[in-house]
Order: C-alpha cells, then structure tokens, then sequence
C-alpha cells in the first residue's frame, strides 16, 4: 500500500516535465507559480487578520464561506461560458479583477480601516470573480498542451506548482506578518498578479470553433446537467469529491485557531502548519507528474481517499507542533493525489466540447460545497471544540473513501470502454481503474 501511496521511480525522473515541453504551458506554469506564492499569503493573512480581530473560529468558517459560496451558485452557468468563449481571454480577466481585488484589501489594512463586514464584502467579490476564473482555468489546461498525453502530467504540475507556493507562501506569510503586518502580503499578492496576467497575453492559441455557440444558453446548461450526471463515472467522481469538500477538506478553515488554541502558537505556527501540507502536497503532485498513464487513478483515488480521512482524525489527538507538522505532511500527499486523480480521470472521460461544463462541476464540488463545509466546521468547531470537529471530518471522510472502494468495480466497467473508444487503452484489462 505505501507503494501505491508515494512510488516516485526516479529513473523515470524526466517524465516529471514532460508537459514543459508546450511552449504555451511552460508559459503559463511560470506565471502561475509566481502568482500563487502571493495567493498563499493572501490566504494565511486573511485568515489570521480575521481571527486576531474577532478571535472566533465561527468568523473563520463564515469567511470561508461567503469567499467560495459565489462558486456553488454560478458555476453551473460560468462553465457553459466557459464552452461557448475563449477560456484564455476569461482568464486574463479575472486574472485582472483579483489584482484588483488584493489591492483594495491591501489598502483597507494598510491605512488601518479595515473591518469585518469589508472582509465579508470582498469576499462574496472574490467568490464571484473565482467562478469565472475556476472552470476556465481547469479548462484551458488541456488547451496549452501540444500532446493530449500529457494531459495528466500538466494537471499534476499544476498541483505541483500549486503545492510548491502553498509551501513557501504561508512561511513568507508568517514571518511578514511577525514583522510588518498582514497589509503587505495583500500588496505583494497584487504585485504577483503582473506576472500571470503578463504570462497570459503571451499564449497564443489556435482559432478553435465552439460547436454549442449556435444553441441557446438554457440548452448548453441543461446538456451540460444532463451529459454529467447521466454519466456513472463522472456522476461518483463529483459525488465523492463533494462529500469530501463538505466535510473533509474544511479542516482546513480551523488551522489558525487549531494553531492558537490547541498548539498554543501564533502566525509562525500556522506558516509551520500549511508548510507541512504544502511540503506532503509537493511530494504527492511530483509523484502524479512522473505517472505515465492514468490507468490506476480510481486505486489511488480510494487509498488516498481512506488516508486523508485517517490523517484528519490523528490531527485531533495532537497537541505538539512537531507531531501535527507530521500529520499535515502525510495529510497534504493524500489529499494532492485524491484531487488530481479525480481532476485527471474527470478530464480524460470528458468528451472536450461538454469540458467547461464538466469542470464547473468540478469547481463547484470542489471551491462551491467547500464553503458549506467551511461554515459547518466553523459552526460545529464553536459547540463541541476543535478536536472533535476534527475527528468527525475524518472519519466521515474514512467511510466515504471505503464507499468508492466498493464501487469501484462497477466504476471501473464504465471506464475502461470509454479509455477504449478514446484509444487510451488498446486492449482491455482489469487494472484500469
């Protein structure tokens, strides 16, 4: 099982970059990995301007939720959008309007006047802009890629990228905030978006003709409905993506008062916490980067799904530093490898001209539910306590994960015929999925 989890062959080292190779993702992934060092310390010193000025976990779960509750309402409409335009030049507009966005938080705090309900205000804004940005982005990726295979290596690049800010960004974050206060990583978030938007008009893509232009907008959304959640495959994906987003992934919301209130720290120690994850998340994108093939993914799906549940639990029985850092390192690789084999195995099943649709309910499962999840892990977190907030993610997260495994079988009857047709897999086997 440890091989399944983490097997890196570094012979194969060089697979790793294969997807660098497209001159249009080489671009983009630079700007992206600028960009989001500045993101991840936008998100720590939110998180911790929040809490120094309420001190409640309570504010921590509705932040979250008012920032990504826009995703779960718009995306099924912005990915329709996103099929019938150009998903670059969507891109560099939100792009353009979370600059703006950092900027003005910037200058609430840095000129001191920045109070909770400018914090609530921007961010419904952000969650608006991101419901543009998030089925467009997850879209465009297959686009900058010369060679269709590469298609899983560019995915877990992006998370690899991803990971790589989520590692360096909280640690910047806390030693900035120590020393000058959150405002400037809000400013340096804003001076970080020149990079991708810059990056951005540097693709150039060939003209692609949208084939559902020609239909009305009601159709392209009820085609999309219809064409997702008809399919077995994408239909479990979502479901068991969404259950983990609700309940699973909003522990992550609690980590600034997990980190005052448990481990007795400040903003250093949640730099520690989300270094840790980034660092496991790192490791686990590097090891979807080097796979050469997406058979397999629905195996790692279940295994990761089980231990992410199982590493969210242990976190509630730690009071140390050094033991949480651990479990968050371990935590980060199993929720990298769920969420890319799911993104993986979701875009290589999805025939391309329903793609932003599909993705959008994705994004919804994924940034949309999230805030439920949030304002739930905020809500209970204030009756019951942290650690046991932790505890029931966890093992709700543990059973959903076993519940894939049984349907997996079943799964995997769907998904090998739609490798076959695609040419994916020449000839069938039983080790598809």
């Amino acid at each position: 099982m440890i091989h399944d989890l983490i097997p890196i062959d570094f012979r194969t080292i060089g697979n790793i970059f294969s997807s660098l190779r497209s001159r249009n993702y080489r671009i983009y992934f630079t700007g992206q990995g600028i960009s989001l060092i500045g993101t991840w310390m936008q998100n720590i010193a939110l998180s911790w301007l929040v809490y120094r000025l309420t001190g409640s976990v309570f504010l921590l779960g509705l932040i979250g939720f008012t920032s990504q509750i826009p995703v779960f309402v718009l995306t099924p409409f912005t990915g329709v959008v996103t099929d019938r335009y150009n998903r670059l030049h969507i891109m560099i507009l939100t792009q353009v309007f979370f600059m703006l966005h950092a900027l003005t938080m910037a200058l609430l705090v840095l000129f001191n006047v920045i109070e909770v309900w400018h914090i609530i205000g921007l961010s419904l804004v952000f969650g608006i802009i991101s419901a543009f940005d998030a089925p467009a982005r997850q879209s465009l990726v297959i686009d900058l890629i010369d060679n269709r295979a590469d298609l899983g290596n560019a995915i877990a690049l992006n998370s690899a990228i991803f990971n790589s800010a989520r590692l360096i960004g909280p640690a910047i974050a806390g030693v900035t905030i120590a020393i000058v206060g959150e405002g400037i990583c809000f400013l340096l978030n804003t001076l970080s978006f020149v990079a991708v938007i810059i990056a951005l008009f540097q693709i150039k893509l060939p003209k692609q003709e949208k084939t559902i232009q020609t239909g009305n907008f009601k159709q392209s959304l009820t085609e999309g409905i219809n064409y997702a959640f008809h399919s077995m495959p994408i239909r479990t994906l979502i479901l068991l993506l969404s259950i983990s987003s609700l309940i699973g992934l909003s522990y992550i919301v609690l980590l600034p008062a997990y980190a005052k209130e448990i481990l007795r720290g400040n903003a250093d120690t949640l730099g520690f916490l989300m270094s840790a994850m980034g660092a496991g998340a790192l490791i686990g994108a590097l090891y979807m980067a080097n796979r050469k093939t997406v058979l397999g993914l629905g195996r790692l799906i279940s295994i990761n799904s089980i231990s992410l549940g199982v590493t969210i639990a242990l976190s509630s029985f730690s009071g140390k530093l050094p033991v949480s850092m651990i479990i968050f390192f371990f935590s980060g690789i199993s929720m990298v490898l769920f969420l890319s084999s799911v993104n993986t195995m979701l875009q290589t099943i999805t025939d391309e001209d329903k793609r932003g649709r599909v993705m959008s309910f994705y994004s919804m499962a994924l940034m949309g539910i999230g805030p439920i999840g949030n304002l739930l892990a905020g809500t209970v977190a204030s009756w019951i306590g942290i650690p046991y907030t932790l505890l029931a993610g966890g093992i709700v997260t543990l059973l959903s994960g076993i519940w894939f495994e049984m349907k997996r079988k079943t799964l995997r009857k769907y998904v090998r015929s739609i490798y076959a047709t695609k040419g994916i897999l020449p000839g069938l086997t039983d080790n598809i999925t």
